[in-house]
């Protein structure tokens, strides 16, 4: 009886070891469960976008509203297109400008959104029409160092 009392033991621990990992997992990956919809998409067009990852984050003033869903490029156009899924209680203005930045030296990047000042505010499934796109350092580093004289 006690041998099959241990067993019992140990496997209720078993179960609610996997059943954290489970949850640390879901939460670390952002995975959302359920088809949970908790944001609108919205789109912009970048000259480049070197460095810019899926599931890199969007933020407003240093708070983060979003991340980026997809990205893709327009073969009109010859520009990469970045869908950014944006957290419902934010809305954004008509004039907002999206900007790809690093966080750190070398760090990952990310999407930063400067609000505008319109009254008008961008429907699910619009666009951002001003875009930066992200700055190479390795060109920087290169026209410094084979610059003209």
């Amino acid at each position: 009886m006690k041998k099959v009392n241990v067993e019992l033991v140990v496997g209720l621990f078993m179960i609610l070891g996997f059943a954290g990992f489970a949850y640390i997992a879901i939460k670390l990956g952002d995975v959302e469960l359920f088809g949970q919809q908790n944001n609108y998409p919205v789109s912009a067009s970048f000259n480049s976008v070197s460095g810019l990852k899926e599931g890199a984050f969007v933020e407003i003033a240093g708070v983060r509203v979003g991340k980026v869903t997809s990205i893709r490029l327009d073969p009109e156009e010859y520009e990469a297109v970045v869908t950014l899924s944006i957290d419902n209680g934010v809305r954004l203005q008509e004039d907002s400008i999206a900007s790809i930045r690093t966080a750190g030296i070398m760090g990952d990047r990310f999407v930063s959104i400067t609000p505008g000042g319109a009254e008008e505010y961008i429907e699910p499934g619009g666009e951002i029409e001003e875009t930066e796109s992200a700055i190479s350092l390795e060109e920087l580093i290169s026209k410094y160092i084979f610059k003209d004289e």
